[in-house]
């Protein structure tokens, strides 16, 4: 057994995070009032294809903001996958709106655009697509139901940063697309995160908002004629997300690279089942995922997480459905119907160590300890 321990995820800083982080707090400026906060949102946008970037304290309020700019509450729905990180559900509710869930796509493990239209009312709203795992969404046919139904798109891509759609990146097919950059991100600032749009409107709305309702065109006279937040983000993390924008492509590059190691070491194990890239799309591998089929593997999911543990190889467990979490159900959302592709995704897939500096060496040997447990 190797001594080293493999995390599920590290962040890699390896550029000018400590040489801008250290001009914020030499300068003063480590409030969210310093010069990186703008660097970044201008880089970030860039990179993303879009004019406008808002950087706030991290990914859910970005969600929560984007709804806010977008005006959606009390008696609205929208749509959401069952398959997602409960953040994308709970930004819904603070809205006082109702996350409606779709079931998982079983390639693909996105939303199931076939799905969406049954589940649209006239209390919809809005769709926020999730891009699992660093896979693009099928963005022409959700964007194509939502032109049809007049509803807003907002893209939760907290885990694709820098994943593309038929050659254009994620962010950039929405109203509004919200991004995290906690520490397990391809792009990170510790915690942080963003609402992206090109739309002028949007992007004034959500820096309203998100400055606890501060007139943005006249003096701090500390009048406040709406209900807003402090979602802020400092200086200092945005320091350290403007010296990893620059250096996105390569950290991306990094993650698409170690994916494609564990699909070529595993390939052959019968039983180990990976996500499928959605068509024209770029999958940035953000987490290295698996699913086993324990009747072709011949051991169980939580079987092999065991053995990996005892191997010093850290792993976490996939997302549990939307319709089964006490929270929605006490909010008073709809959980009842199937939702059997999350509940397979949930029941028998798990992380396996991510980091974007994992050597190929490394990622040999998880895979070789994988496969010698197989019966």
């Amino acid at each position: 057994m190797s001594d080293k321990v493999y995390r599920v995820c590290e962040p890699f800083l390896n550029g000018n995070e400590t040489k801008y982080v250290m001009d914020a707090v030499s300068t003063g400026w480590i409030s969210s009032s310093g010069a990186y906060v703008n660097k970044f949102e201008e880089a970030f946008s860039s990179y993303c294809g879009v004019k406008h970037g808002i950087a706030v304290c991290n990914g859910t309020v970005a969600l929560h903001l984007a709804m806010a700019a977008l005006g959606i509450g009390k008696g609205d729905e929208v749509i959401i996958p069952s398959f997602t990180m409960i953040a994308t559900a709970f930004a819904v509710c603070y809205t006082g709106a109702v996350p409606v869930f779709v079931d998982a796509d079983k390639d693909t493990w996105n939303i199931d655009v076939k799905k969406i239209e049954e589940k649209i009312t006239s209390k919809t709203k809005a769709i926020i697509p999730v891009h699992v795992f660093g896979n693009p969404c099928d963005m022409s046919a959700i964007c194509d139901i939502a032109k049809r139904h007049n509803l807003f798109i907002v893209e939760d891509a907290a885990e694709a940063h820098g994943a593309t759609y038929k050659g254009r990146k994620v962010g950039s097919f929405s109203d509004i697309a919200c991004f995290s950059f906690f520490a397990n991100k391809n792009v990170t600032t510790g915690e942080g995160g963003m609402c992206v749009t090109d739309d002028d409107r949007y992007d004034k709305l959500c820096r309203y908002y998100k400055n606890v309702c501060f007139n943005p065109d006249g003096p701090r006279d500390y009048m406040h004629q709406d209900i807003g937040f402090n979602y802020r983000m400092s200086n200092i993390h945005a320091a350290i997300g403007f010296a990893q924008t620059e250096k996105a492509d390569e950290y991306k590059k990094m993650r698409m690279g170690n994916h494609a190691l564990y699909k070529k070491y595993l390939s052959d194990v019968p039983g180990v089942l990976f996500q499928k890239d959605e068509q024209d799309s770029e999958n940035v591998g953000w987490m290295n995922t698996i699913v086993i089929d324990p009747d072709k593997y011949g051991r169980t999911r939580d079987e092999l997480i065991a053995h990996l543990k005892d191997n010093n190889i850290d792993t976490r467990l996939l997302f549990k459905s939307m319709h089964i979490q006490p929270s929605l159900i006490k909010y008073g959302c709809d959980c009842s119907g199937g939702y059997p592709v999350t509940e397979w995704l949930s029941e028998n897939g798990f992380y396996l160590p991510s980091a974007s500096d994992l050597t190929e060496e490394d990622i040999a040997h998880i895979c070789s300890v994988i496969k010698d447990f197989a019966r």
